[in-house]
């Protein structure tokens, strides 16, 4: 499938400026301005600059590659694995990232979690399925998971209506803690002591079989930041990756903020 350009400028800011370790590019690939979300990096591209010399001087190793890439309108969504030092430490990051008229990128959010090479059920935090297919469902494929998050996960719906939304027969599970199936998902969502809350869905981008959500949500009562990516077939959602990082207290920002 041919990538437009947005998404081109999206991947190689992470090809070339950061794995590739040639932080001038970004030139290339970001517009007049350059709004920052991740947490440790502050706005624009002196901010970018910034951050990433200290990150290239602490990890001269990098293997980092995108496993999914999809994008919807102005948005572009990216799926990637960070393996850095020789394995010394590994990331799965969920990116989202907006974009101007030229395509150029000109705000990020991004969502990094530690990287599982063994889940309950035996997968890892980023492998499965990654071509984009059924382009023509795209727009019933994310009422399908925005009308999911909103039933089952957020507070007000009927999280007993999981069986709509969420395929009994096949439903492979990334996170590193729960087990394939629709069951054992089941079971948190019902919970009604569970720690994880969804509020609002923030970004969502879809594009085929693939859905990309980035959500507030509450861990325990505590503010976060969630990004969840889903694969949807026949409709009903069958796979689910993601990525969740706790929002730090406001005096710690150094941007204005995870949203």
């Amino acid at each position: 499938m041919e990538r437009s350009q947005k998404l081109l400028n999206a991947v190689g800011l992470y090809k070339n400026a950061i794995n590739g370790g040639n932080i001038d590019v970004i030139d290339q690939y970001v517009g007049d301005r350059y709004t920052q979300h991740s947490t440790p990096v502050k706005d624009g591209r002196d901010g970018f600059r910034e951050f990433f010399e200290d990150f290239l001087q602490r990890n001269p190793k990098r293997d980092i590659q995108i496993i999914r890439a999809i994008e919807e309108g102005q948005y572009v969504f990216l799926h990637a694995f960070q393996n850095l030092n020789d394995g010394k430490d590994q990331w799965v990051t969920m990116d989202f990232f907006d974009t101007d008229q030229n395509h150029k990128l000109i705000e990020h959010w991004d969502i990094i979690a530690e990287y599982s090479d063994k889940t309950p059920s035996g997968h890892t935090s980023v492998d499965g399925p990654t071509e984009v297919e059924d382009l023509d469902k795209t727009g019933e494929n994310k009422a399908l998971v925005q009308n999911m998050i909103r039933d089952v996960l957020m507070p007000g719906g009927n999280p007993y209506n999981i069986d709509q939304y969420i395929s009994s027969e096949t439903y492979i599970q990334h996170n590193r803690d729960v087990a394939d199936g629709l069951e054992p998902f089941k079971a948190l969502a019902i919970n009604p002591g569970k720690p994880l809350v969804y509020d609002e869905i923030f970004l969502c981008v879809a594009q085929g079989n693939f859905v990309a959500t980035l959500c507030r949500a509450r861990w325990e009562g505590a503010p976060y930041a969630q990004a969840d990516l889903f694969r949807v077939k026949d409709g009903m959602i069958v796979e689910h990756w993601d990525a969740a990082e706790a929002i730090l207290p406001k005096e710690q920002w150094v941007n204005s903020g995870k949203f």
